[in-house]
């Protein structure tokens, strides 16, 4: 029973949101002056430069009813007076621009729905009483992951601080893999087996659902590694609401993505996955709409088994089964608390794989069940998930926008019927309210410019998976992500840049076509601004395409198993003379690690002994590691697995600990322009990396 207070609390962003939309509808329509429309868009401006420097909700959502404001305003002008109709041609591109401006405000505006009052959710403590505790299955599909990849999960999941009777770990091989049955009874997992792969993931799940009874199921992706405290940090809400179906957390991944890596970007921009984690599920827990992202979560046997299992009329199990289970009146919630660590993509060409299926599921999903039609869930519900679906059409508008300047610049037709000065008037208040509400709403989660980059990247790839999906949504099967691959040599990988390098081939084009017709109209002021506004158009295009291209610039990546940056006091005891030595770690991994030595280790020490201890999560690490190299107190060793239980522990020691990823959020918050700098200088770094290795060649 809520008190009166927190009903309140409620209720208001409920009854901001009505009022703002009221008034911002109402305001927006009004039609001005040109002079009066930029003296408007000044002093909303400075009064936004402003509150963004203020904590709180209320800035927040003033910021985003200035926005929705100035928005609603140039769609409004673009509806009412940019329309003109000459010809077959020229009605064809200027729709087409349209569609793709009417699309992005659409995006704009549910994107603010959706992070109105994001849910900072705290974890809920379990019962002193551990009889009280339900038990748990804990499902780890794999398919064809390389054992070395899945052997981690599976042991830190038998590691998971619960009651042992109530924790049992099964591992789903549709793969049918002798190796790996032969590690389930060395470890002592249930190997789980199933006669045929239909439905892929989805049921992989049903059939281990099926053979399995514990009240709560824990799914993992087979390279996601759990804490130790996963469960214990978890449940407690399964435990204290009987209604909540489903607990999410977010997928942290350990390892650089391609953006990350080929950009060389990792210390200075915020991995593409923090956005949604960090942000967009808390938006959508506020409003009881959490997606289920198929790993790193905890669901309810018995919502489940009321809509027949996890979903498999899409490639999209994971959202899909959230969305019926919420249509059922389940509730779900969302922890923002990295308890697992995964395996990013390896290189651009697998990370478009992995979008092109949840582009190709969420379009399906949006076809075969619309969270705008059908009973069950509440209007912010229908709004999270519209905005999630509506998302992946992305690589259409995208495309749009990059051609949509060459309209004029190349065939001459005027796609915007207005003056260059008006559409500038009402566009550059526009985008610059949008940049910094959005900027200010995503601060250290993703920053800005960085998103048209990611997009650009993959659009080519994804427009016409989208197209198919969506009069076709029957079509299309579930492709499975590659992990733990290597890259041995660094390489363009021309097949996934080909499109944009076309597309920037273009630009330049394109850029040449303004210079020359500012030049030829400069005694025409209309003209030669038109040229002008295209030319800064096309510029801010090429920019992002260059930007894409250099992703596909693949980094030499060797390493099976990647270092981790930790700093854990341990001791290094020589075990022939009984010595020992404190230290502490730089970083961490599967196959060794780095230490810092208070001073110099004695000659002839050529192996220790690792111990650690913490008290907290229960782990200790008492495991032989071989001296790699010594300089000064920069110690290097390679561990000495003498059977599973040290491989236990070394997994504990690395990805077992409560804030083993604490630091993934550790960003500064969002700076457009330095934003922007940062985008310069990678492809300006980039580009010199490659001249500098054709000249060595040469």
């Amino acid at each position: 029973m809520m008190s009166p207070s927190e009903r309140i609390g409620r209720a208001t962003p409920y009854i901001l949101i009505l009022l703002g939309t009221l008034l911002v509808l109402t305001a927006s329509q009004a039609m001005i002056s040109l002079a009066a429309q930029a003296y408007l868009s000044i002093a909303i401006l400075l009064c936004t430069l402003v509150i963004r420097r203020r904590p709180g909700h209320f800035a927040r959502l003033l910021m985003m009813g200035l926005s929705t404001f100035i928005s609603l305003r140039y769609i409004f002008w673009r509806l009412s007076y940019t329309l003109e109709f000459e010809n077959w041609f020229q009605t064809s591109l200027m729709l087409t621009l349209l569609f793709a401006e009417v699309y992005s405000w659409i995006i704009l505006f549910l994107g603010y729905m959706q992070l109105v009052w994001p849910l900072n959710r705290k974890e809920c403590p379990l019962p002193d009483d551990e009889s009280l505790w339900p038990s748990v299955d804990v499902f780890i599909p794999t398919y064809n992951e390389d054992l070395s990849v899945v052997r981690n999960t599976v042991l830190a999941a038998m590691a998971m601080d619960w009651p042992a009777d109530r924790l049992h770990v099964y591992l789903l091989d549709d793969g049918r893999r002798p190796e790996f049955r032969n590690f389930a009874d060395e470890v002592g997992v249930n190997y789980v087996i199933r006669a045929n792969n239909q439905h892929a993931k989805a049921g992989n799940l049903n059939h281990a659902l099926a053979h399995t009874s514990s009240e709560l199921i824990a799914v993992f992706d087979c390279d996601h590694i759990p804490v130790k405290s996963f469960l214990i940090r978890t449940v407690g809400w399964m435990v204290q609401n009987r209604d909540i179906s489903l607990i999410q957390t977010p997928q942290h991944f350990y390892s650089l993505d391609p953006f990350q890596r080929n950009l060389d970007i990792s210390e200075h921009i915020p991995p593409e996955s923090n956005l949604f984690y960090g942000l967009v599920q808390p938006g959508n827990d506020f409003w009881n709409a959490t997606l289920f992202c198929g790993s790193c979560a905890v669901l309810r046997r018995t919502a489940l088994v009321s809509i027949d299992g996890f979903a498999v009329e899409t490639v999209t199990e994971d959202a899909h089964t959230s969305l019926r289970m919420q249509r059922k009146g389940w509730e779900s919630a969302y922890l923002r608390e990295t308890l697992a660590g995964g395996l990013a993509t390896e290189s651009l060409a697998l990370h478009v794989g992995q979008r092109i299926r949840w582009a190709r599921g969420m379009v399906q999903i949006f076809r075969t069940d619309n969270p705008l039609l059908g009973r069950g869930l509440s209007l912010g519900q229908r709004f999270c998930y519209l905005s999630a679906m509506l998302h992946f059409f992305f690589p259409i508008p995208r495309i749009i926008f990059l051609l949509a300047p060459m309209a004029f610049l190349f065939f001459g037709e005027n796609i915007i019927y207005a003056t260059p000065l008006a559409v500038m008037t009402y566009v550059v208040p526009h985008l610059l309210q949008s940049v910094l509400t959005q900027s200010r709403m995503q601060g250290r989660w993703r920053y800005s410019i960085w998103n048209y980059v990611y997009e650009t990247a993959i659009a080519t790839f994804l427009a016409p998976v989208v197209v198919v999906a969506f009069f076709a949504p029957r079509r299309g099967t579930f492709n499975v992500t590659a992990k733990g691959g290597l890259i041995t040599k660094d390489y363009l990988d021309t097949r996934m840049v080909r499109p944009n390098i076309v597309i920037g081939c273009l630009l330049v084009i394109a850029s040449f076509f303004g210079i020359h017709g500012m030049i030829d109209h400069r005694a025409t002021p209309v003209l030669f601004q038109t040229y002008g506004m295209n030319l800064l158009w096309t510029t801010a295009n090429l920019l992002i395409v260059l930007a894409a291209v250099t992703v596909g610039y693949e980094r030499r990546q060797v390493r099976r198993a990647p270092r981790i940056s930790a700093q854990l006091d341990i001791v290094l005891r020589d075990p022939e003379q009984g010595k020992r030595y404190p230290a502490q770690t730089q970083d961490l991994s599967k196959g060794g690690l780095s230490v810092t030595m208070l001073g110099p280790l004695p000659q002839g020490v050529q192996v220790v002994e690792v111990e650690y201890i913490n008290k907290r999560d229960k782990i200790t690490t008492c495991v032989p590691a071989r001296i790699v190299n010594q300089r000064d107190v920069l110690v290097r060793l390679e561990w000495m697995s003498r059977d599973t239980q040290d491989e236990t522990a070394i997994i504990e020691m690395i990805f077992g600990r409560s804030d083993a990823w604490s630091q993934w959020s550790n960003y500064s918050n969002d700076k457009p322009f330095h934003s922007l700098t940062i985008l310069t200088r990678s492809i300006a770094n980039l580009l010199m990396l490659v001249i500098l290795r054709r000249a060595r060649q040469v």
